[in-house]
């Protein structure tokens, strides 16, 4: 028996690696013309066939003429990578913000991931912002802090600024807007520049730093050890801790463990996803961060964020949406329960493109053949699910979510004053969220327009397409997820009431001006 199953290990680790081998040659290969036009095509009915709003904010005939256009200007065979870069921006023409194309990487295989772990690039510590039409450095997640403040002059003698601007043609926002292109290609710099070259094991960079220009190269380093032989030798002589000490310690490591699920700890940045603090001297004003609406315990840490101002009386909160890309639909409906003292509801049922949305999610080329299995087996109970959920209405079907029932607000909810911080980033989950809040004339709104739209997008589930010969995937949202409320134009986001764009000056001087006007204005109503 154990050899049996020895031999069947062997066997799945040599297709395993057959796989990965041949992925890696077919990604680096040079494609026939036909069959990359064969992959445009199936992509384009793979949108047309899932995607319910394909055409909201461009029409068919200029998609139409997009994708043909990609097609007739193919004259050579490329590789996947550089198909990669000529189909992302047709696609970003689409403007549907969760709509995305992913390059051509390559496979390793389980030895090669684990020497990979024991390494880090050096180059993806560092934070960016594009500000002034300049690519930053504001943040460093490593040792060395000395390049914040510097501006990018050049990557491998390449303008940085011209890499940034190529970049932010190959994704897109919700409709319209134009704020989400600076603050994501900021943020993602790293992961784009990744997209367009591949692996790295070293990168030389041209920084400027007030009036001194000079390079620096970034190499892929060995992680520092967790403590050396002689440590260890050390650490065994120590005196054993008594009952007391240890039951202590396991109390301590319980406590943080539960905070850090509470809060959503995110480990590669060494912060949480949700802050609750006060400013000042007194528990008149709150501060409310929330990074994303992805991971954690949510449920309790609103619940004892807003009892807290409930018993303090608080009379001003600050709640910063600032470079939250969304997240959970559950979660923004629990937090607007603590925001409103009305009856709600949260989203309206959802459009979609077939009367088995989760089936089609699961059935995707890309789902993993036990899941595909499993929703096999499963398939009665999803089907009769969906059949349940989906109603068709003149000629369109809709999903029914259990957010699109009238709730009554949450017996803690916040009465005071409310400020909303949002930017370009501020997208999907925290757009909606903003969207009731705006409609409502519940807060003030301080920054600049959100890169979500204010009529809401197609997300909810996904499903991620892989294209036969380039193996480049697709994702797209399958569902229309919108509040009750419009606004026309359609294909723009939640406005600010008052419009703050951050500088390079800000950020050198550790200035947060968004906050900073609000700390004012409260100062202003108190006198």
């Amino acid at each position: 028996m154990k050899k049996r199953l020895l031999f069947i290990v062997i066997i799945i680790l040599l297709m395993s690696c057959g796989s990965i081998k041949k992925h890696n040659e077919q990604i680096t290969a040079m494609h026939p013309i036909i069959d990359l036009k064969h992959d445009i095509d199936q992509v384009y009915n793979q949108l047309k066939k899932h995607h319910p709003k394909l055409y909201q904010y461009t029409s068919r005939e200029v998609l139409d003429f997009k994708f043909d256009s990609l097609k007739s200007s193919i004259k050579t065979p490329i590789t996947s990578q550089e198909f990669y870069k000529k189909l992302s921006p047709v696609v970003a023409n689409i403007k549907q913000g969760h709509i995305s194309v992913g390059s051509a990487n390559k496979y390793y295989t389980k030895k090669e991931r684990k020497e990979l772990k024991k390494r880090k690039f050096e180059f993806y510590e560092l934070g960016f912002e594009y500000l002034d039409n300049k690519l930053w450095v504001v943040k460093s997640r490593g040792k060395d802090s000395t390049l914040i403040g510097s501006e990018l002059l050049n990557i491998e003698n390449e303008n940085a600024t011209n890499l940034a601007e190529l970049y932010k043609t190959r994704f897109a926002s919700d409709g319209y807007n134009k704020t989400l292109y600076n603050r994501a290609v900021g943020n993602s710099f790293s992961t784009l520049y990744y997209k367009d070259k591949g692996f790295l094991d070293s990168l030389k960079i041209e920084f400027k730093q007030k009036d001194s220009i000079f390079i620096k190269t970034f190499h892929r380093i060995l992680k520092d050890e967790k403590g050396s032989k002689k440590d260890s030798i050390v650490s065994l002589k120590v005196e054993k801790l008594s009952k007391e000490e240890k039951k202590f310690k396991q109390i301590a490591a319980k406590k943080k463990r539960k905070e850090r699920r509470k809060r959503g700890f995110i480990s590669s940045e060494n912060e949480y996803t949700r802050n609750f603090n006060f400013i000042g001297k007194d528990s008149a004003v709150a501060y409310l961060k929330i990074r994303s609406f992805n991971n954690g315990n949510y449920k309790k840490f609103y619940k004892e964020s807003f009892d807290t101002l409930d018993s303090l009386k608080t009379e001003h909160l600050i709640l910063d949406l600032r470079d939250n890309g969304g997240g959970r639909i559950a979660e923004i409906d629990y937090l607007y329960s603590f925001l409103t003292n009305e009856n709600y509801k949260f989203i309206e049922e959802s459009e979609v493109n077939s009367r088995l949305p989760y089936f089609k999610y699961l059935m995707s080329n890309t789902t993993p053949f036990a899941i595909k299995a499993s929703a096999l087996l499963l398939s009665p109970v999803i089907i009769a699910q969906n059949l349940i959920k989906t109603k068709k209405r003149e000629d369109k079907f809709y999903y029914k979510f259990r957010f699109s029932k009238e709730k009554e607000p949450n017996p803690l909810n916040y009465k005071g004053f409310l400020y909303v911080i949002i930017n370009g980033n501020s997208f999907s989950a925290s757009s909606l969220l903003s969207t009731h809040l705006k409609a409502n004339k519940r807060a003030v709104f301080v920054g600049e327009e959100t890169g979500g739209a204010y009529n809401g997008c197609v997300a909810g589930i996904y499903r991620i397409y892989e294209m036969p010969t380039s193996k480049l995937k697709i994702r797209m949202g399958l569902m229309q997820v919108e509040a009750s409320y419009k606004q026309m134009p359609d294909g723009y986001g939640i406005m600010p009431d008052v419009e703050i764009i951050p500088t390079i000056e800000d950020r050198k001087q550790y200035i947060d001006p968004e906050l900073n006007w609000i700390i004012n204005d409260i100062n202003k109503l108190k006198n």
